[in-house]
């Protein structure tokens, strides 16, 4: 038996992306309970496995998207791309979301008349 026979399961996990850095619809969010606690559990559009959501994931997610409220993700597009993390006193690879097209979309500059001070 191996590892992924056991631990698999559904959720995305860094080696199925590889070098891959797919643009993915966001289809729905759920919470759902695990031995470490609730965890949001993100859907795509098109795609049969999941994404089990950490604080780093979720703060980029609201970033991208401008909701805080996950119930508001739904339709939204993301990066999902491959980086290596310290975890445990090890680096290891972890999937990270990031904008679709790789940075924030543009910031309209006010001009020198439109500053509040």
């Amino acid at each position: 038996m191996k590892a992924s026979d056991i631990y698999g399961g559904n959720s995305l996990k860094a080696s199925d992306l590889g070098n891959a850095q797919p643009i993915v619809t966001i289809d729905k969010v759920e919470m759902k309970s695990f031995e470490n606690g609730k965890k949001a559990v993100i859907s795509f559009k098109g795609k049969d496995k999941t994404l089990i959501c950490n604080v780093t994931n979720w703060n980029s997610i609201v970033d991208i998207t401008g909701e805080e409220d996950s119930d508001n993700w739904a339709g939204h597009k993301v990066r999902l791309y491959v980086t290596k993390v310290d975890y445990q006193g090890k680096r290891v690879p972890a999937i990270r979301v990031d904008y679709p097209n790789g940075k924030p979309e543009p910031v309209q500059t006010p001009t020198e008349d439109e500053v509040p001070f």
